[in-house]
């Protein structure tokens, strides 16, 4: 699994890498920046799967739960001393809510284009700066996820 787990992650990363530095510096849209978002938590599915399947081989878990919040319960719970696993997990619970969050598009095709999100009464603006602080919370959990997975214990 974990190898399988590997190239699925890479695959969605090389996506999100190309709507983040390519699409995003043409389009300038929103869209392009929930598309992203969107890219970036079917990434982090992927990694987190690859997580427990390892943690569950370790006879950390006797069993993977099939539902979502426990799933992420158990990574906060055994990833705890790990930051960029619940750094991740603190972006993650944001990006999975993105087609139901109130969203306000400003400045679109311009360069201060800004997607203001309400997530948990508060108000997010993501910017072009913001998705480059997500990027880089994501290849820092993408790293760790790569080094957990393939590591022989």
């Amino acid at each position: 699994m974990s190898e399988e787990a590997i190239e699925k992650i890479m695959k969605e990363k090389i996506s999100s890498d190309h709507l983040l530095y390519v699409s995003m510096k043409y389009t300038k849209t929103c869209d392009v920046m929930i598309n992203l978002i969107k890219r970036w938590k079917i990434m982090m599915d992927y990694a987190f799967d690859g997580l427990l399947e390892k943690i569950k081989k370790k006879k950390l878990i006797k069993e993977i739960p099939t539902a979502p919040r426990s799933r992420l319960e158990i990574l906060k719970e055994k990833f705890k001393d790990d930051p960029e696993v619940s750094d991740a997990i603190k972006e993650y619970e944001m990006f999975k809510l993105i087609d139901v969050l109130k969203k306000t598009k400003e400045g679109e095709f311009r360069k201060g284009v800004c997607l203001k999100v309400t997530y948990k009464g508060e108000e997010i603006e993501i910017n072009l700066d913001k998705l480059k602080e997500y990027s880089e919370i994501l290849e820092r959990f993408i790293n760790y996820t790569k080094f957990f997975l393939s590591s022989k214990a």
